[in-house]
């Protein structure tokens, strides 16, 4: 744990920018509103994911945080590859960092099975922000921009016929859900042993999608490091429009199969809004809302986790905590205000909890680094 004041800077210079903790602390917010409502039947269709192919403003949070993984990494190692010094404790620093998020992710995982009595799972979201996280550091200290780019459009259009390659694009008889399936049998999201069939949302072969996902992240993070903001701005323009008319061509969005038309459309939407939050906070002084939470972003996100653990595996009366809170102190509302705003209201005060606890952290400059 180390004292980390966020520090405003000025364009082109390197080190920690109000801006993109700011956008790395808003999408960990929007991750604990739709994780946690009071009652998982009764959601607005915004803050719930795509049942299957589509994309709602839930499924833009998850690309967003890896978009910010990539941007992060070129604001940290960018200015040293520019000064020529040696990138090896840097490197080894990464590594040890996204191995801690890995080990964090499979703690996180046995305690959700115990807590709703589901199995372990070896894949999820930290998992696959340790492997962008570890992968493209790599690649970014070791490789050049211009064979990033390359690897980047390798990996979308590669990655697209690939996926082309299989039965079609269904739930359970795409290449990327059959292979998971195979491979991790019924440590997967969901399987049918009967069957064989099953698909995992975090699984192997889409990280090839979330790789190109966080690349392009670095890619604009260079750009913002110079001050290139019309470079991101047609970026984003590009990769959001790119995306639509892939969807509307070729293959539709997916989340959970993070294709090519998702990837592009969802960087494309996370490019054009750090551009505006960079503007906004860095150049012309806007407060920095949900810095407190990007600042502790890992922090939030598990302390979270682990709260809905406890709530959902502790048990009054034959049913979990959270159910009883949920009723007690929210179920009230649901004649006047409807079971969709109730449920909602439920999430909103998780958030208001951790950002409470957040500002008494960021009082004290406490950071909690993983």
């Amino acid at each position: 744990m180390q004292a980390a004041p966020s520090q405003r800077l000025g364009p082109s210079l390197p080190g920690r920018l109000d801006s993109v903790d700011a956008l790395r602390g808003l999408t960990v917010a929007a991750m604990i509103f739709v994780n946690d409502p009071g009652n998982w039947s009764h959601l607005w269709w915004p803050f719930a994911h795509a049942d299957w192919h589509g994309c709602t403003p839930t499924d833009l949070i998850f690309p967003t945080f890896l978009f910010i993984v990539g941007v992060s990494l070129a604001l940290a190692g960018g200015p040293r590859l520019d000064a020529g010094v040696d990138v090896a404790p840097l490197q080894r620093a990464w590594f040890w960092r996204a191995l801690r998020i890995l080990l964090l992710g499979w703690v996180l995982s046995a305690l959700i099975g115990l807590s709703f009595g589901t199995h372990w799972r070896p894949l999820g979201v930290l998992q696959r922000i340790a492997i962008c996280f570890g992968l493209v550091g790599w690649l970014y200290l070791h490789v050049s921009p211009r064979a990033r780019w390359s690897l980047w459009a390798a990996l979308l259009a590669g990655y697209g016929l690939l996926l082309n390659t299989g039965e079609d694009l269904g739930r359970h008889t795409s290449l990327p859900s059959r292979l998971d399936a195979t491979l991790l049998g019924p440590l997967a999201y969901r399987y049918d042993p009967a069957t064989g069939l099953g698909y995992e949302p975090e699984g192997l072969l889409s990280t090839l999608g979330a790789l190109a996902t966080t690349l392009f992240g670095a890619a604009c993070g260079d750009w913002l490091r110079r001050s290139e903001r019309r470079l991101i701005v047609f970026a984003g323009v590009a990769a959001a429009f790119s995306g639509i008319a892939v969807h509307a061509l070729w293959q539709p969005m997916n989340k959970a199969l993070w294709t090519p038309a998702f990837m592009l459309f969802t960087g494309g939407v996370a490019a054009l809004v750090l551009v505006l939050l960079h503007t906004a906070i860095d150049r012309h002084g806007a407060p920095p809302f949900g810095r407190r939470f990007g600042v502790n972003a890992i922090t939030a996100y598990a302390g979270s986790m682990l709260m809905v653990c406890a709530m959902y595996g502790v048990k009054w009366d034959g049913r979990s905590l959270h159910a009883r809170l949920y009723e007690t102190g929210f179920g009230w509302m649901v004649p006047h205000i409807g079971a969709e705003a109730a449920s909602h209201a439920w999430a909103l005060l998780q958030v208001a909890f951790w950002w409470a606890v957040l500002r008494w952290m960021d009082a004290r400059r406490i950071r909690i680094s993983i």
